[in-house]
């Protein structure tokens, strides 16, 4: 019994942690003319930790620059602006256990009747999002945005931290420029 409750914790608790990127973008912008890009004044100022904004902008730099992007503060087609949000969330798992086990006790049916008793584990954790805007300089609009979101590991190491961050923003990048369906 203890195993069962063992393994679905760990699925849950792998569930939480996968990472969930999402995408929307203009349909009617023309993404082959965006060829250079630069950073918000908010973007560089991220209110988050130092390390981990710094960890961000060099994800993105090296994203945009395999898509083809060149960084220019000159006169660039695209700005880059970004946003978290972290969420505290909570679950909750209940364990009910009887004294008989299943089918043992009493009765033709195997009734254990009335002497169980319910657990319950609460689990709390931050659930942290990424907003990665693609805004198009001249007509300054939002032509593409990558969300992506996951459970933040405050314990991280700082190589872990790097790879999460770089896993996260590549995966944000994996649908641009968008696919137009017909």
């Amino acid at each position: 019994m203890k195993w069962i409750l063992f393994i679905v914790f760990a699925v849950a608790m792998t569930a939480c942690s996968t990472l969930k990127v999402s995408y929307d973008f203009d349909g009617q912008a023309d993404y082959s003319k965006y060829k250079s890009y630069t950073f918000t004044e908010e973007a560089l100022k991220l209110p988050i930790q130092q390390l981990n904004r710094d960890r961000i902008l060099k994800a993105i730099e090296t994203e945009m620059a395999a898509k083809g992007f060149t960084k220019s503060e000159e006169n660039p087609d695209a700005v880059i602006d970004l946003f978290v949000k972290a969420e505290e969330k909570m679950d909750a798992t209940a364990t009910t256990t009887s004294p008989y086990g299943y089918g043992g006790g009493y009765g033709r049916y195997g009734y254990a009747g009335g002497f169980s008793t319910t657990h319950i584990d609460y689990n709390k954790y931050v659930e942290g999002t990424l907003f990665i805007n693609l805004v198009d300089k001249a007509a300054q609009k939002i032509v593409w945005q990558g969300r992506a979101t996951r459970t933040l590991d405050e314990d991280a190491s700082a190589e872990k931290r790097e790879q999460n961050i770089n896993y996260a923003v590549k995966q944000i990048f994996t649908k641009y420029p968008p696919v137009k369906k017909k």
